[in-house]
């Protein structure tokens, strides 16, 4: 059915279309009062630009954290809510987006009826975005993406469109052809996505209302379906209104969220119906005039079954005949109607000529935008003999549009393009294919559109072929398609290369399949170092590789055998020490390492007589920071390998590096009490995973990880905030990952400081988190973690063993600082229980091991667990020690917990004034750091002391006082507690507490004091 034509029996569906419009239309373009721009977007584009990084707040598209600030916000990605109005209420008039969704066979009518609902959405003053998947483009990567923004996008000029597009630019620009592919690592998937939704969310929302309708969806590429399939359940939160149309038994596999998208249809697609005999005889009436009878009418609905494409054509064909459309004419209809598909409309093509079928075949190849001129080429025509062709195709209805040189041409039907393409002699079809390659790259078109071409020839052995093939992977990878990259590389390798070349083919195709098919990538990448290699670079980047995706697949054994057997026959002294900085990486994640502290000392001597004068030395170094830290060698060594490691730059998002070792330097500091300097690091680098618009797994371990430094400064409410975030991203890449090992140990930490035992019992539930534990090291270590849940749900023995079986794999290793894994502490408690004397020998060498180590925060740790377990006068002693470390550190939970603990404990050995004083203080800080159950322990010890709790005035916040400024900058000076006291006429305990508060507020203990303030007095505004 032609939209000019009436819509038959479709009133149910217009009627959808029309209540779905109406409410979509609530608010009209600029409603939202944001300011106007050439793109409608630039007032709204979040962000600086890329070229103005800002590392220590990231604005970059994603998220947006402060150092101080509470919570992640999303600036890049919908809103999933609307926000509220201050009275809870939604405005009345707000505008209702949602999907819309039309399923039915071929023919059905399924363009006739979203060419009526662009007709109505522009009578009702509605942008609209339009695409069509092509059965000839279905791999063409982000085809539809591009049919839908570009439009939008392209004709203005770049420097408006890097201003207006802002981070986002380098992400989604080379996907949606606005701009050529750059060097560097590509976007990963969801990182595009979000790219992706970034710019039809701020279009739908300053262009305000829209409608986006994409017509046969089942041939969409699967990168842009499978985009459009996560974002359409955000539409009812715009302005924006998606409607498709698919034929549901040609729906593929990555399409099939659209069969379960809640609609406006009740949940399920509007199925389009075959036209009833009457309707069949008011589109023959309408076509052939009043003439037509009953008996010829009713033939018409029996020979096409009530399909309006056929119908319409069939009626067409019947003027063309001049046939009188009567009952006496009836009988030939079934002839008639043959020739409008199939072998019928092949026969009809082929008394049109030779030239004319050939024009019709290219065509066909080409797809649904079809320029005349490359269709000439492709067939052989000249302009004359092209343009008589296209003139005697649209006089016969198979093509429609302008002839050529005039503009884009189109099939009047998908069916009539099938067929057509499908009666193509298949050893022609395959010669014509590659005629197609050559004319596309010749007129400027790119590998990447030939590369669809050249899928379809034989292998013949053809270099050039693999050339094109190899330039088209490149750039579909850089734009965010690995899946297709790898598809154009595959068949390159069976072409196959010239043997030279062969290598430089596999390790391009394990780089394609990397994140969404390790295990195929391990395959390549072996083929690929057992093909002959000239070129020693390609051969490294080989075993760098593989190491990598064998490490990441939970191999790590492999992955140091890998570099190992390398470094014994490579010649090049830099290369030997690159490869040995990736063999000490990723044994320090094997929790199976057999020689750990072998190669920690290689690692000693090796780190400490290099320079740092590249990167390779300092990822070095970096390890022996890291190293020391594990093995709980003194704080402030790990301290000054780690800052000898950031001296000359350490980026988190080169190209051919991991992200492991800066983040392993970053919570350096964090063990060693300075979480400040990890948190800058952190804002860093989480800003280097946006700019590359890494949204997966490196942001999923961002957040995580920067959850984890809120945890131990005790913010346990934006701990969890940030925590969360990481799993959501974690479970896009999938479970069982490290990314997901890391986010659930995390959250389940979190909640237990929170007081949340029954919900954080439930998560390690419902993500499977027990046995068995993953073969990498996982920080916190998830056994341990599981440890302390099943101690705190009162299962002791159960705990003893898990916890008693985590130092037995960790304590071989040298792995011993209780501050990186804290299992002595909670297995003393576990063992208490049962086995008393045990317990207090276990925390005895935990208290041993954190006083090695030196760090305020685990030295009161572990104080806390001894007196946890002891009695008596040693429990009160333990304890004040155990407040005076914390006092000097930024753990506020920690002093929280010792705080609350000394109190109960001096009620109970009838000291009530003092008791109250840390009761006091513990609620007070409970309450500051989020740690409900805590808070509520403490107010019951003051209940029992026969005090009332009384009422905060005023929360802390990240502001020094005046006190707290003049009482540090004496300490940066070195001056001791007592001469502070002196020189301020106070208390020494007042001026230990506000050097506690201090160190809280910067995030760093006593000799990191003078660079955290310094860092503080820049971030000021007043500075």
């Amino acid at each position: 059915m032609r939209s000019s034509r009436t819509l038959f029996e479709r009133e149910l569906e217009l009627a959808a279309v029309d209540e779905a419009l109406g409410a979509v239309t609530g608010l009209r373009t600029g409603t939202f009062g944001l300011g106007t721009d050439p793109l409608g977007l630039r007032a709204i584009a979040t962000g600086p630009r890329t070229d103005t990084p800002e590392p220590r707040l990231p604005r970059r598209p994603g998220a947006r954290f402060h150092r101080k600030g509470a919570a992640p916000q999303r600036d890049a990605v919908p809103p999933r809510s609307t926000a509220p109005l201050r009275d809870g209420a939604e405005p009345p008039d707000r505008p209702r987006g949602g999907l819309l969704a039309f399923a039915g066979r071929a023919g059905i009518g399924k363009t006739s009826l979203l060419a009526e609902v662009r007709r109505r959405a522009e009578g009702k003053g509605c942008t609209v975005l339009s695409a069509r998947g092509g059965d000839q483009e279905q791999r063409v990567a982000f085809h539809v993406a591009r049919q839908l923004l570009q439009p939008q996008l392209a004709g203005v000029p770049e420097s408006e469109l890097r201003t207006t597009l802002g981070s986002w630019y380098a992400i989604v620009g080379p996907a949606l052809g606005l701009c050529a592919t750059t060097e560097g690592s590509p976007p990963d998937q969801q990182g595009l996505r979000d790219g992706l939704d970034w710019v039809l969310t701020h279009l739908a929302v300053r262009r305000a209302p829209m409608v986006l309708v994409l017509d046969d969806a089942h041939w969409a590429d699967p990168e842009s379906l499978q985009w459009l399939a996560a974002f359409a359940p955000r539409a009812e939160q715009l302005p924006l209104l998606l409607v498709v149309a698919y034929r549901p038994d040609e729906l593929p596999d990555h399409a099939e969220a659209f069969r379960g998208l809640p609609g406006r249809a009740g949940g399920r697609p509007l199925d389009l119906e075959p036209l009833s005999a009457d309707a069949v005889a008011r589109l023959v009436r309408e076509s052939l005039g009043t003439r037509a009878d009953d008996a010829f009418c009713r033939e018409c609905w029996a020979v096409t079954a009530g399909n309006p494409f056929e119908t319409v054509e069939l009626t067409a064909k019947v003027r063309d005949r001049g046939l009188t459309p009567t009952e006496p004419g009836a009988h030939l209809l079934r002839d008639l109607a043959a020739a409008v598909k199939g072998s019928g409309l092949v026969a009809r093509l082929e008394r049109l000529g030779t030239s004319t079928v050939r024009f019709a075949w290219a065509c066909a190849l080409l797809g649904t935008e079809i320029s005349p001129t490359l269709a000439a080429a492709v067939a052989g025509l000249g302009p004359e003999e092209a343009a008589d062709a296209a003139d005697a195709l649209r006089d016969a209805r198979i093509l429609t549009g302008a002839g050529a040189g005039e503009g884009p041409v189109e099939f009047v039907h998908p069916l009539i393009a099938t067929a057509v393409y499908r009666a193509i002699p298949g050893s022609f079809r395959v010669a014509l294919h590659g005629q197609a390659a050559w004319c596309v790259i010749d007129a400027g078109l790119g590998p990447s559109a030939a590369a669809r071409h050249l899928m379809e020839t034989h292998p013949d052995g053809d270099t050039w072929v693999v050339q094109q093939l190899r330039a088209a992977a490149r750039e579909t990878l850089r734009a965010g398609a690995p899946d297709a990259a790898r598809r154009h590389l595959a068949r390159a390798l069976r072409e196959p290369p010239p043997l030279a070349e062969r290598a430089a083919v596999l390790y391009e195709l394990g780089c394609a399949s990397l994140l969404t098919e390790p295990a195929t990538t391990v395959n390549h990448l072996r083929a690929a170092l057992e093909e002959p290699i000239d070129d020693p670079g390609l051969r490294h980047n080989i075993v760098y590789r593989l190491s990598q995706v064998l490490a990441h697949s939970d191999r790590l054994g492999e992955a140091s055998d890998t570099l190992a057997r390398e470094i014994k026959v490579t010649g090049d002294v830099r290369v030997r020490l690159r490869m040995q900085s990736e063999q000490f990486m990723w044994d320090a994640f094997r929790a199976d390492e057999p020689a750990s502290p072998a190669r920690s000392r290689r690692l000693a001597r090796l780190a400490d007589r290099l320079t740092g004068r590249d990167l390779t030395e300092r990822y070095v170094i970096g390890l022996r920071a890291w190293d020391a830290t594990l093995r709980g060698e003194p704080a402030h060594i790990a301290v000054r390998h780690a800052e000898r490691a950031l001296a000359g730059g350490f980026g988190w998002a080169e190209a051919d590096r991991g992200f492991e070792v800066p983040v392993l330097v970053a919570l350096t500091f964090m063990y060693a009490d300075r979480p400040g300097r990890t948190e800058e690091l952190f804002a860093a680098g989480i800003a280097d995973f946006e700019r590359q618009g890494w949204h997966g797994a490196h942001l999923s371990f961002g957040y995580t990880l920067l959850a984890y430094v809120r945890f131990r400064r005790g913010r346990l409410a934006e701990a969890e905030d940030f925590v969360r975030a990481g799993l959501r991203l974690a479970e896009r890449v999938g479970p069982g990952t490290p990314a997901h090992w890391y986010a659930v140990g995390i959250l389940v930490e979190v909640l237990l400081a929170r007081g949340r035992l029954t919900e954080a019992a439930q998560l390690a539930e419902d993500h499977a988190f027990a046995e068995p534990f993953p073969a990498a090291v996982v920080f916190p270590d998830s056994q341990t973690v599981h440890g302390e849940l099943l101690l705190a749900r009162g299962l002791a023995k159960d705990a003893a063993a898990e916890l008693a079986a985590a130092g037995r794999r960790l304590d071989p290793r040298g792995m011993r600082n209780p501050a990186w894994c804290p299992w002595q502490l909670h297995l003393a408690r576990a063992e208490s229980h049962d086995a008393p004397e045990r317990a207090v020998a276990t925390a005895a060498d935990a208290v041993r091991r954190a006083r090695q180590y030196g760090a305020p925060s685990a030295v009161g740790q572990a104080l806390r667990a001894a007196a946890d377990v002891s009695s008596g006068l040693a429990r009160v002693h333990l304890l004040e020690e155990s407040v005076d470390h914390l006092e000097r550190s930024p753990a506020a939970y920690e002093l929280a917990c010792a705080l609350v603990a000394l109190g109960a404990e001096l009620r109970r050995s009838s000291r009530p004034g003092e008791a109250a004083e840390h009761l006091y203080r513990g609620l007070d800080a409970a309450v500051q750091c989020g740690a409900d159950g805590l808070a509520e322990a403490a107010r019951d010890e003051l209940e029992a002391a026969g005090l009332r709790p009384h009422r905060l005035h005023s929360a802390e916040t990240d502001t020094l006082t005046a006190r707290e400024c003049a009482v540090a900058e004496l300490a940066v000076r070195g001056l001791s507690t007592a001469t502070i006291a002196e020189q301020l006429r106070t208390e020494e305990t007042t001026v230990v507490r506000l050097l506690s508060a201090v160190y809280r507020k910067v995030g760093t203990e006593r000799t990191g004091l003078g660079a955290a303030l310094g860092t503080a007095r820049r971030e000021s505004p007043g500075a």
